[in-house]
């Protein structure tokens, strides 16, 4: 499967300005074989706590837009929307499908608490596992990483590949790595972290979204605002379960 890594400076809180930035990165990437394209945090907003302002159902500008390039590419999405559920205002991944569908959306069970976002934004309570293909993914949302046991669930599941979207600031981003490896490492499947480039009022991001194979190793990543294409294999993660049958001895997740 040829996976998308899009990589970007959002506008700050300004979606129509980031859409022209998007579309200007798809028109000159070529996507022909790529199978999936998988978009930061918070994808056409940055991360603001400005959640009522921007919390979006489902004839928002966001899902409009991601609903939209689905159908007209042809191919899977992943984007990082402000939700809005009646009361409760979700910061959600939402996977849209190559006809446009909402296939499901997983909301981000870990609020990042230094920066107030639990005030702002309710948490998820599930774990969502999704398939493209036959692949299953496991999804989360950036500080998500630091919880390990919220990706013990996906490998006890054996998901084959998981998912974090992220706003991940320079001053922590050799943690990001690090956490990123070990969550491949832990759990013997590839791991894909999209994060953003730029700046916003508050900090500075430097990107190194990346893809890490089953064994640790990190396969790309990238430093500028593009997109960067792998193609993962996923036999790789079942070969290494049968030769290194580790997740069969999990004790404490059930």
């Amino acid at each position: 499967m040829k996976v998308g890594l899009v990589q970007y400076s959002p506008i700050w809180e300004n979606p129509n300005e980031t859409i022209t930035i998007i579309e200007k990165l798809i028109d000159s990437t070529d996507l022909n074989d790529v199978n999936l394209l998988i978009f930061p945090e918070m994808s056409l907003t940055g991360f603001t706590m400005n959640s009522k302002i921007f919390a979006e159902e489902m004839d928002g500008i966001s899902f409009n837009y991601f609903m939209k390039l689905a159908r007209k590419l042809k191919k899977h999405i992943f984007a990082g929307i402000i939700e809005r559920d009646e009361n409760d205002i979700f910061n959600s991944l939402i996977h849209f499908d190559e006809n446009g569908l909402i296939r499901i959306r997983y909301r981000k069970i870990h609020p990042f608490s230094l920066a107030n976002e639990d005030k702002h934004y309710t948490a998820g309570t599930e774990t969502v596992v999704t398939k493209i293909n036959k692949i299953t993914f496991g999804l989360s949302i950036c500080y998500d990483l630091r919880f390990p046991e919220q990706y013990r669930h996906y490998g006890k599941n054996k998901v084959e590949v998981l998912i974090n979207i992220a706003n991940w600031p320079v001053t922590r981003i050799n943690h990001w790595t690090l956490l990123l490896q070990a969550r491949a490492i832990e759990n013997q499947c590839f791991v894909i972290g999209v994060n953003r480039v730029g700046n916003d009022p508050f900090l500075n991001y430097p990107g190194n979204s990346v893809v890490i194979n089953p064994i640790g190793e990190v396969l790309d990543i990238n430093l500028t605002e593009s997109i960067s294409i792998v193609d993962i294999d996923t036999n790789q993660v079942e070969t290494l379960r049968e030769k290194l049958p580790f997740l069969n001895d999990i004790k404490t997740i059930k």
